[in-house]
């Protein structure tokens, strides 16, 4: 089961934004506009995670996270703000917050702060970091790959999509997240550059690239890897 996370921002779109993100990674999210109904729900649901804006109306996120600590309710704090000085990271961490992250930030470092304040809490599995694919193994920290003795030379962006792959555990990845994750808002590829990089994965991976064995096609969604037979190491 997915962690629980409960976001705090008074601004709609990007509350909305932060839901969808979450959403689409498995979590099970409840949101809040204000200081006051964050804190309702902090205290009433009991989240893995919060995600806590600084500006709130009535309840700021400084006085919210501080009153969760008097209140020793522990559930790790990630602040979202646009503040970025010195001095406001520290008032936040001193308010309890186990960590800050200031806007704009990627979709990306988002999602990895999250893994991380979860992981620390024993809320999520650690993401793997090698995988065997029949006689492939593959090394997803020191980005080496090989078939026994032969060196397969992988790009920096294919590791990033075989990890974005082996985190999802055998479910289905968009070509949307692969986007989103692996390219990042900044830049502009296209749904045909992921389906380029699976390709270029299957010629180096496979034993029939044109019958792909490990990376499945998931049609009208997008790709995964089969489970069965693979081989998983975790951090």
């Amino acid at each position: 089961m997915k962690a629980r996370i409960l976001v705090v921002e008074d601004e709609p779109p990007m509350r909305m934004a932060l839901v969808d993100i979450l959403d689409s990674e498995g979590y099970r999210v409840q949101s809040a506009g204000d200081g006051d109904s964050g804190l309702r729900l902090a205290i009433d649901q009991k989240p893995d995670l919060i995600l806590l804006d600084v500006m709130l109306p009535a309840l700021d996120g400084f006085a919210l996270c501080a009153e969760l600590r008097r209140l020793a309710i522990d559930t790790p704090v990630l602040m979202l703000t646009a503040k970025g000085q010195v001095e406001d990271r520290v008032t936040g961490l001193d308010s309890g917050a186990d960590d800050y992250l200031v806007k704009p930030f990627s979709t990306e470092e988002l999602l990895a702060r999250v893994r991380a304040l979860l992981r620390r809490r024993g809320g999520e599995r650690a993401p793997a970091t090698a995988l065997t694919l029949g006689e492939v193994h593959i090394d997803l920290v020191r980005l080496t790959a090989r078939r026994g003795r032969q060196a397969l030379h992988l790009t920096a962006k294919e590791f990033a999509v075989l990890r974005l792959l082996a985190s999802a555990g055998g479910e289905p990845v968009t070509r949307e997240r692969f986007l989103d994750l692996v390219w990042g808002a900044t830049a502009f590829p296209t749904t045909r550059t992921v389906d380029n990089h699976i390709a270029s994965l299957r010629a180096k991976l496979e034993p029939e690239p044109e019958s792909p064995r490990w990376i499945r096609t998931v049609h009208g969604v997008g790709y995964k890897l089969d489970m069965e037979g693979s081989d998983f190491a975790d951090s």
